[in-house]
């Protein structure tokens, strides 16, 4: 779909239903977590991630935010257990992030928003191909993490250095042998919920697994996220930060969670 989107006031995410109608869809992500109103299911099951830092391949700016992507074609790099069924694969990683340390994640814990939230996508391998389970209802999971303030996380570093090379829109560069279990919490605690991709096309495919615990991040650290651009080369500068979808309506959905 060729429909243009962004996170502008002529073209972000209050007017995505214009070209997504499914933006007022019943299970859209992100939402507000409210822990007093989500439910303790015994019968969720601890995530195991196994991820090969071999699997890495390239970091890219998409022009929305910018992503590390992954060899999907092999089971070496997965997710299993929690509340899906069957094996994932990773696909890519991605945060979106905020002018201020005051903002930036997409999903929020009583309203409460983090400076920035990252985003480990994996696809449903009974589907033959990413792009085909992103239509299907049990298609996708993503693991979110929220980012806090505080001291400087080395884990992260690698990936922060990266990003001189991919400034500006359509810019990608290599990127191998990283392990994306590095950036996760030593707590797995997690909340889940049905919910959708939080980009256009908004696809109602995801499964969404919330880490609790968020790891750390230093105000510098989040300087870099905030050096890049939206806009590519010849384009008119624009610093790319609010690279975030508010929170929409529950409809009525459960919010389980692994941790009493």
């Amino acid at each position: 779909m060729s429909h243009s989107w962004g996170y502008g006031p002529s073209d972000g995410p209050e007017k995505w239903c214009d070209g997504f109608p499914i933006a007022n869809g019943p299970r859209q992500s992100p939402i507000d977590i409210i822990p007093g109103q989500t439910s303790y299911d015994s019968t969720l099951k601890p995530l195991k991630l196994k991820y090969d830092p071999s699997n890495s391949t390239e970091i890219l700016n998409n022009g929305h935010s910018f992503q590390v992507g992954f060899v999907d074609d092999v089971d070496s790099s997965t997710l299993t257990g929690g509340p899906i069924t069957g094996t994932y694969r990773l696909k890519q990683f991605h945060f979106h992030w905020g002018a201020s340390d005051d903002r930036g994640s997409e999903h929020t814990v009583n309203g409460i928003k983090f400076p920035c939230e990252l985003h480990l996508v994996h696809w449903n391998t009974k589907y033959p191909s990413f792009g085909e389970a992103a239509s299907e209802p049990d298609g996708l999971a993503v693991v979110g993490v929220f980012l806090k303030i505080g001291a400087a996380n080395p884990r992260l570093q690698k990936v922060l250095d990266a990003l001189g090379a991919i400034k500006s829109k359509g810019k990608q560069t290599t990127f191998s042998n990283f392990d994306a279990k590095t950036l996760l919490p030593s707590s797995l605690d997690y909340w889940t919920y049905d919910g959708s991709l939080t980009t256009p096309p908004l696809l109602e495919s995801v499964t969404w697994i919330v880490l609790k615990e968020p790891i750390s991040v230093s105000p510098t650290q989040m300087g870099k996220f905030r050096s890049l651009m939206f806009s590519g080369d010849g384009e008119a500068p624009c610093c790319m930060q609010d690279n975030y979808r508010p929170p929409q309506p529950l409809k009525g959905r459960k919010v389980r969670r692994s941790f009493k």
